[in-house]
């Protein structure tokens, strides 16, 4: 599923979220897995991740980035 990480984009569905795959080639992991809801918006500021939630509770969330080689699916 694609998901745009822009912070304003809300998620139309619940997903488990093990990576989230960059257009140019890398990932960012989280340190475990995530649940988004629907209604949800991502965004990616300096190093982290951060979700805010439907209700305006914003979180952030551990992992780290990695590049990715290999054929883009």
């Amino acid at each position: 599923m694609r998901l745009t990480a822009d912070g304003t984009t809300p998620i139309v569905r619940t997903v488990l979220v093990d990576a989230l795959r960059t257009d140019d080639g890398y990932a960012f992991e989280p340190a475990k897995p995530l649940f988004l809801s629907a209604g949800d918006r991502i965004a990616f500021e300096g190093a982290g991740l951060f979700v805010t939630r439907a209700d305006g509770a914003r979180l952030t969330r551990a992992g780290h980035w990695s590049a990715r080689c290999g054929t883009r699916i």
